[in-house]
């Protein structure tokens, strides 16, 4: 900005000018240095907010058919690099999954609000995209179930019915333009949600696409 200034100002100095530069950035780029540093080489926190897309699925009830439902997802996460290409970004994340379905006429609904904790290893091929693959550890909060008109809210007594922790996997991509992004990930629980039984060999399973939009500092 200040050589145009000056372009306008002084043509003659103005050249001059953009001729030392031309001379130092020729200087630098044939310097030792392997590469320019980026945005990808810098740490960065954020918070971001959106939209899951959820439902459940069980490895040994095969008759069992439920359907997604929508819920809110937000938190935060920090991205932390290793070098330009590879980083770690842990987050934390509110995460509303469940279903819904049909029993003989009536429309019931599962919510569950959760803990995520997805722990992402970071490839960064562009400043503008990261692809995120890893771990996520999820601790279950509070869970509702409405059957017709009737709800039922089990804060309290969850380990009666469902496991409090489950691990699974996460992946992902982000879009980033300037300090603005969009994220998207699928996550699916590799541990069941509910406590064995002797009334159903169904063992739910989260498992969720989801939708953010974020801002990073």
């Amino acid at each position: 900005m200040t050589t145009l200034k000056k372009l306008f100002i002084a043509p003659v100095f103005a050249v001059a000018l953009f001729a030392s530069q031309s001379t130092i950035a020729q200087d630098q780029t044939t310097s030792s240095t392997p590469y320019n540093m980026d945005a990808r080489e810098e740490l960065k926190v954020g918070i971001k907010a959106g939209m899951n897309y959820s439902n459940v699925y069980s490895e040994s009830g095969n008759d069992f058919v439920a359907d997604g439902k929508a819920g809110f997802a937000g938190g935060v996460f920090v991205s932390i690099p290793l070098n330009q290409l590879i980083g770690v970004q842990p987050e934390l994340m509110y995460s509303q999954k469940g279903f819904k379905g049909e029993v003989i006429g009536i429309d019931y609904k599962a919510t569950f609000n959760y803990l995520d904790l997805p722990i992402h290893l970071q490839i960064k091929p562009t400043e503008n995209i990261s692809i995120l693959a890893g771990p996520q550890f999820s601790y279950l909060l509070s869970s509702k179930y409405e059957l017709g008109s009737l709800s039922a809210v089990n804060e309290k007594d969850l380990e009666d019915d469902n496991n409090r922790a489950t691990v699974g996997i996460s992946a992902g991509v982000d879009f980033t333009v300037q300090n603005f992004l969009i994220s998207a990930r699928g996550s699916w629980d590799l541990s069941k949600m509910n406590k064995d039984n002797n009334t159903s060999d169904i063992n739910y399973k989260n498992q969720l696409f989801q939708v953010t939009l974020g801002y990073r500092f």
